[in-house]
């Protein structure tokens, strides 16, 4: 798609030399995004090799911004002290995903010139304490404008966590929030890797994207609404995972494995948050 509308000399060449760049700390997903971008004509790739959390928030500038983020973070996982360094006291937090959220919102381009889509678990919807303060400034400090609910098992056999994609840019609008629940395919009892979410399976949501009606699969809240504060106007509460009021019984069609797989995903979730609710709590003692 960008390869087609570089339909000159000086254009190929920014697109070769400035325009995509990316990060991967891990070797073999390293090795892995460089051959895909080798094999799909990028002659130099810019990845780098580094922990992309590895920068103080506080030191990000407008050279250092972009205008699209694409993202798919760990979730799950616990970073070491000195990355939590280069946060905010008060954002500081266990989950990984929240720390790349937090990144990625400081790394777009200011003024409406920024825009990303970036997968999150369940979890960061609906968490509490410091996850709370994080969604109400992606609320308040930018446009979130859209949350694609995927069905469970959408990256199986690698995770059995729910996940979401949210759609925000730079343009500081707290107006309203679209939902859209992506429906599991009719007989489709779950994902493989040799079945995967397809293209196909997403085209109702495409075709929704650019005439969006409540029905179904969409509805739409204001997002001011969403954050809850305290006497002295301190965030309490965010949350974000609606469930879907248009939505009729839905029957489960996972398997044993798979549900007992969600729980365990759940629970894992639970205690990090009460970790950080913990935090917050010593904090204002």
């Amino acid at each position: 798609h960008i390869a087609e509308q570089a339909d000159t000399v000086e254009k190929r060449q920014v697109l070769q030399d400035a325009s995509i760049y990316g990060g991967e700390a891990k070797s073999l997903p390293f090795l892995l995004v460089q051959m895909n971008l080798l094999l799909h004509g990028l002659e130099a790739p810019q990845i780098s090799p580094d922990n992309s959390l590895n920068i103080r928030l506080a030191e990000i500038g407008e050279g250092d911004r972009f205008e699209v983020i694409l993202s798919n973070p760990p979730f799950g996982g616990e970073e070491e002290t000195g990355i939590l360094n280069n946060f905010p006291e008060d954002r500081r937090t266990t989950e990984t995903a929240l720390l790349f959220l937090q990144m990625i919102m400081r790394r777009l381009k200011r003024n409406g010139k920024g825009r990303a889509a970036v997968v999150v678990p369940h979890g960061v919807l609906f968490g509490g304490g410091i996850a709370a303060r994080i969604k109400a400034d992606l609320i308040k400090e930018f446009n979130l404008h859209t949350v694609l609910r995927l069905p469970e098992g959408v990256f199986a056999p690698y995770t059995g966590i729910a996940t979401n994609i949210i759609f925000f840019d730079t343009k500081h609008s707290a107006g309203d929030i679209w939902y859209y629940e992506q429906p599991r395919p009719e007989g489709r009892k779950n994902y493989t890797k040799t079945a995967p979410l397809t293209s196909d399976d997403l085209k109702a949501c495409l075709d929704w994207w650019h005439a969006r009606e409540e029905n179904e699969q969409a509805w739409k809240v204001k997002g001011k609404d969403l954050i809850e504060t305290d006497d002295r106007g301190r965030v309490t509460a965010c949350d974000l995972d609606l469930k879907n009021p248009n939505a009729g019984g839905i029957a489960d069609h996972r398997t044993p494995h798979e549900i007992v797989e969600s729980i365990e995903a759940k629970e894992h979730r639970i205690l990090a948050i009460m970790g950080d609710i913990k935090r917050t709590l010593m904090e204002t003692m």
